[in-house]
């Protein structure tokens, strides 16, 4: 079998933060949004998660363990690492692929905690500066070549990047998780695929993976097979959220689960530090979500 390449941002078009689009712009939106899933499409477009966490922050899977999972229980052909303000997961995952035949592609990147909430920063592979505004982090990321996707946007369960700022940072952003499996995602999913009805952003299914159980129970289609493919798919707005197969969370366990929830809590003070992510929390409730 030949070789894939990673993809990070070596060699990716640089784009600046783009316009703002002004919130009285885009109609509010109020009321319950009814979650339509699409589950299990079935065609020849190239399939992606772009949302898996490694034990370098709190995923319960080392890397090994999890291009093993994804080469054999899988279809998919690109996975991305993204933990928790940390890109060495991602480049312990680089540098593990190289070193076999492994069929899909992978793409290095970081879930950056901003003062307003998360943001994927995709085909990155330098580090990156946390609990700063949201318009400096989608700078950095340009400047290294790379998109900026919204993951669980709106949770109230997560640290989440909220409607108001969606609206604001619209002309920055290139994409926005509307199909996702995890527990703080799922409170949200279809007030996000409503509201980006209007926004038109790249629309993107991402698991949210913390156990290899749930790898791939949702994921993102496009026209390819490439991390290069996808990369100019997300750029095109012409992605497509799917979820696939429920995960099965009896499997996993309470006991499991309770570990991966007390390590999610302590990912991001562990990686920044206890003060600076408590002051960051203050200077969230002053800025606009």
């Amino acid at each position: 079998m030949s070789r894939l390449r990673v993809t990070s941002g070596e060699g990716a078009t640089f784009r600046s933060a783009g316009r703002r689009l002004a919130p009285r712009q885009i109609p509010s939106l109020s009321g319950p949004i009814p979650l339509k899933e699409v589950v299990g499409a079935q065609d020849d477009r190239g399939k992606a998660d772009l949302h898996i966490h490694t034990s370098f922050s709190d995923g319960m899977a080392d890397v090994p363990e999890l291009l093993d999972y994804v080469e054999s229980e899988t279809d998919l052909d690109i996975i991305g690492i993204v933990d928790h303000d940390d890109v060495r997961g991602a480049l312990a995952a680089r540098d593990q692929w190289a070193k076999r035949s492994y069929r899909f592609e992978l793409v290095t990147g970081i879930e950056v905690t901003a003062i307003e909430g998360h943001l994927l920063a995709l085909y990155v592979d330098e580090p990156m500066e946390s609990l700063r505004p949201l318009e400096r982090v989608v700078e950095d990321v340009h400047r290294q070549g790379g998109l900026c996707v919204v993951p669980h946007p709106m949770s109230w369960l997560t640290r989440s990047i909220g409607e108001q700022t969606l609206r604001g940072f619209v002309g920055s952003l290139d994409g926005i998780e509307v199909a996702c499996c995890s527990p703080a995602a799922r409170v949200s999913n279809g007030r996000a695929a409503a509201l980006n009805r209007l926004l038109e952003m790249a629309e993107l299914g991402g698991s949210d993976a913390h156990f290899l159980q749930a790898v791939g129970s949702a994921y993102t289609q496009f026209e390819g097979r490439s991390a290069a493919d996808l990369k100019r798919a997300i750029t095109a707005r012409t992605t497509r959220a799917v979820y696939g197969a429920p995960v099965d969370w009896q499997s996993i366990g309470v006991r499991q689960m309770a570990r991966q929830t007390w390590r999610g809590i302590c990912a991001t003070p562990r990686a920044m530090g206890l003060g600076p992510t408590a002051r960051s929390f203050v200077r969230r409730i002053f800025r606009s979500r």
